[in-house]
């Protein structure tokens, strides 16, 4: 379901930009941006600090777009979201050594430390890979064909996603006692 809720945003605005524009392509992404959010917070009672700051950054860049008329700004949302993640991650991991995805994740998740170090890193790699392949697609590519990898593209979370949950699920650590075999 979650995985639909974060879906839905790109979806709408792919719809919007191939029956009308990039314009209300990118209005239909900010009004659904505030509808996830809202939709979020109605059932879990509050709203994780990605989805804020995604929300922020979607109502900025695209306000500049429409401002300004120009989507050259909505374009490069995603790799200034990506590259501040990498940085912020790679800053709080080396720099202040926290690890801000224990910090965040750690009362859902009960893993060892060194599996959320390597966890960590990671997703230093995978924000630092997703920020410059959209600027690379920006830079390289027409609006039509960044707004299909935008579609189309999405296999990347997806898949980041599958092979984090294999990585970690052997790491779990069981909140029931071991039963004891009893031996005659």
């Amino acid at each position: 379901m979650k995985i639909l809720i974060d879906f839905f945003p790109i979806l709408l605005f792919v719809g919007a930009y191939k029956f009308y524009d990039i314009y209300v392509g990118t209005s239909v992404l900010m009004a659904a941006t505030v509808l996830q959010v809202a939709i979020m917070y109605a059932v879990d009672r509050k709203v994780p600090a990605m989805y804020k700051i995604t929300l922020a950054l979607v109502l900025i860049f695209g306000t500049l777009t429409l401002a300004l008329h120009d989507d050259r700004f909505i374009k490069w949302k995603p790799t200034v979201l990506y590259g501040a993640m990498a940085i912020a991650l790679a800053i709080a991991l080396w720099g202040l050594r926290k690890n801000f995805l224990k910090m965040l994740m750690g009362h859902q998740l009960d893993l060892p430390d060194s599996v959320w170090h390597r966890l960590n890193v990671v997703w230093v790699a995978y924000n630092a890979f997703m920020s410059l392949l959209n600027a690379y697609v920006v830079l390289n590519y027409s609006t039509e064909e960044w707004v299909s990898f935008k579609l189309w593209g999405y296999v990347f979370p997806l898949a980041f996603i599958i092979g984090q949950g294999l990585y970690i699920a052997p790491h779990l650590r069981s909140d029931e006692p071991e039963k004891k075999e009893n031996t005659p």
